[in-house]
């Protein structure tokens, strides 16, 4: 059994996930890949990852919708999430239930730095 942290990045553009994994691979994490909600939710539900980074723009179903139905299922509601984005932050924040919000163009080690709190301040719980 790893001990290494588990990652599920969703994105649905293949350059950036990978970007994403490696840079995650690098600091110590495994990582699996989703291109669009509906993949994710099979398998957030199926591995139960330590933190889920995820585009809200995607096919199929959208960011928006994954979280909705990640925080409703009491097996994955409490797992970490950071949300990327090119678009504006949500104006009503009581309905937009990740973790964080990135703007895409996502700096690395802004990523990384995020990742690194939510998992301090989940362990500290």
């Amino acid at each position: 059994m790893s001990t290494r942290p588990l990652a599920l990045v969703i994105e649905d553009s293949d350059d950036t996930r990978e970007v994403y994994a490696v840079v995650l691979q690098l600091e110590g994490f495994t990582v699996e890949g989703a291109s669009d909600g509906r993949e994710a939710l099979q398998k957030a539900v199926e591995l139960l990852p330590d933190i889920i980074i995820t585009d809200l723009a995607m096919p199929i179903m959208d960011g928006w919708e994954t979280i909705r139905r990640l925080r409703a299922d009491d097996r994955t509601r409490r797992i970490p999430i950071i949300a990327c984005s090119g678009a504006e932050a949500p104006s009503d924040t009581d309905d937009f239930w990740a973790d964080a919000l990135l703007a895409k163009p996502c700096p690395l080690d802004t990523l990384l730095l995020e990742v690194r709190q939510l998992l301090r301040r989940g362990a500290a719980a």
